[in-house]
């Protein structure tokens, strides 16, 4: 049973912008924060952007700030990245997944999710 799916990866110029979106089974996206990772080839997984259930909490890798923007439409059981001024080292297999319920630990910490998508790629070309 698929609970997450990505869409949204391709391939893009440094510089354009691409919005990435991952549709949830309501189960798995109610009352849950979302979470977006990537992964580059030869790299660990890494947090790149979280955001609370009601969308009023939101937090970034550093190196994505200002650049990436995450948000959620419960209505549609719905978590987008949208992502401009993309560099080539924003290359990877991006994932997004649903927290645990009531994990109290940082929203940047991948064993606190517990439902991941199958993954979508961006890549960027310089």
């Amino acid at each position: 049973q698929v609970q997450l799916v990505e869409s949204g990866g391709g391939l893009v110029q440094a510089g354009g912008s691409l919005r990435l979106s991952c549709a949830a089974s309501r189960r798995t996206f109610t009352n849950r924060a979302m979470g977006w990772f990537r992964q580059a080839p030869g790299k660990d997984r890494e947090f790149v952007a979280a955001i609370s259930w009601s969308g009023g909490s939101t937090s970034y890798v550093d190196s994505v700030k200002g650049r990436f923007t995450i948000s959620r439409d419960n209505a549609e059981n719905t978590v987008y990245l949208q992502m401009t001024s993309l560099k080539p080292e924003d290359t990877a297999v991006y994932y997004c997944a649903a927290k645990k319920p009531y994990y109290l630990g940082s929203a940047s910490d991948p064993d606190g999710y517990n439902v991941w998508g199958q993954g979508t790629q961006v890549t960027v070309s310089s």
